[in-house]
């Protein structure tokens, strides 16, 4: 006997819900690979004093509502639910975060995407193949733990890789060229600072990568500045071993136009400083110091170029062994550190007029040889720092060093044995400080 249409249509919606409840009930177990990798999770990984991070994670609870886990769908098998997304621990400034180790099963989390493990105490080593078996990874975080041994070579090239952020561990050995390569082309922020034992050179071919936020600082780098990528935007090599000229990284209209920060402090390049360094149009800051750089300062004249001067924050040139004099260019420029070196002659009056006018707001030109350093009729800014010690002038008034740093040595002018002249000559062969 046919049922009524009201009927007929009340029993085939009857028999979808009834199918969907069904699916959906089936979609709510959690794969068995991915529940043993959280289970190795939870048994390497403890909370330290203070952290409550894995309090939900007991055996009452459903593994994709544990506390920095996302379950989505299967793509393969639509009846089980895969681990997208593992947040350990929550980032917050009153937890300590986590201790333990990284379990090797990790790398079973196939379907992961995002993989963040906040600042802690976590130790051993990466699971070294973490890239073979999370090839759908696109953020990659682990920095401020104490992880040691190499970074996997398995990280290199992965097809959606944007950012990996390894730094302030105690990582070692070489790192992966693949990661400086093009053929890394989804990886756009590599921070690998703070880690100490991080060795290897740079490859030419660096210039052909796709990164825009590169730190490297405080490791063991070796090797002259290749070529930066024309893509990138901050670029920090601080505290390496690095060394040679900088002709070959910014000469010949290689340097990359939307460089916004540069730090190739506490190195040992040495030469002169590329004139093209200073014509880079984003440079908000340019960090130099504690190099083994000579000659003089080559900035261009933005105004006669017809050019905009850039927007720079911060120059800083300090300790090394530059000579000539300060270039009246560098007026723009919101704090500069020009000191410790072997500068010579008058300090430009638009340098002058900038600090009293309250936009340098920063001046350090102590330990040089400069000459004269002209007051204008204004009051100096109580927010001005401005330091003209141990130089071959009379301080202009108390001002010019109540803004010297404490630990900046000598207060008073240079000794008038070490300035008979005011020459680039004489300069170089004065008692040293550079």
């Amino acid at each position: 006997m046919a049922l009524p249409p009201p009927l007929l249509r009340f029993f085939i919606v009857a028999v979808l819900l009834s199918s969907v409840a069904a699916w959906v009930a089936a979609a709510t177990t959690l794969h068995e690979r991915d529940a043993a990798a959280l289970r190795d999770v939870r048994a390497g990984l403890r909370d330290l004093p203070g952290s409550r991070f894995f309090e939900s994670w007991d055996d009452a609870t459903d593994p994709c509502d544990y506390a920095g886990v996302v379950c989505e769908p299967d793509e393969d098998d639509p009846a089980a639910l895969r681990v997208s997304v593992l947040t350990l621990g929550t980032g917050l400034a009153d937890s300590p975060g986590l201790a333990g180790t990284l379990p090797a099963s990790l790398a079973s989390l196939t379907a992961l995407t995002d993989f963040v493990l906040y600042p802690g105490r976590v130790a051993g080593a990466i699971p070294a193949d973490i890239g073979s078996g999370l090839r759908r990874l696109r953020l990659l975080s682990m920095s401020g733990n104490q992880l040691t041994g190499q970074i996997p070579e398995s990280l290199a090239g992965l097809p959606d890789l944007h950012t990996l952020d390894l730094g302030n561990n105690h990582l070692d050995g070489s790192i992966p060229s693949g990661l400086l390569l093009p053929s890394s082309q989804s990886l756009k922020v590599l921070i690998l600072a703070n880690n100490g034992g991080l060795s290897g050179q740079i490859p030419d071919q660096f210039s052909s990568s796709q990164l825009f936020h590169v730190d490297l600082s405080r490791n063991s780098i070796t090797g002259s500045l290749p070529p930066l990528a024309q893509t990138v935007r901050y670029f920090s090599v601080a505290a390496n071993s690095m060394q040679g000229s900088l002709d070959g990284a910014f000469g010949n209209g290689s340097a990359p136009t939307d460089l916004a920060f540069l730090d190739l402090s506490m190195n040992n390049f040495s030469g002169s400083i590329p004139r093209e360094l200073f014509a880079l149009p984003s440079a908000s800051s340019l960090l130099l110091s504690r190099n083994n750089f000579t000659g003089s300062l080559a900035v261009p004249a933005f105004a006669s170029e017809g050019a905009a001067t850039p927007p720079w924050s911060v120059v800083d040139v300090s300790h090394n062994g530059i000579t000539g004099e300060v270039p009246e260019e560098l007026a723009a420029v919101e704090s500069l550190y020009v000191n410790n070196n072997r500068m010579y002659g008058e300090v430009p009056e638009a340098v002058a007029r900038s600090v009293f006018a309250g936009r340098m707001t920063t001046f350090y030109a102590q330990h040089n040889f400069l000459t004269s350093f002209p007051v204008p009729p204004l009051p100096l800014p109580d927010s001005a720092a401005l330091c003209l010690s141990y130089n071959c002038m009379e301080l202009p008034s108390a001002s010019a060093a109540n803004g010297c740093p404490t630990i900046g040595g000598p207060m008073e002018s240079r000794p008038a044995d070490q300035c008979r002249s005011s020459t680039a000559a004489n300069a170089g062969s004065s008692g040293g400080d550079g």
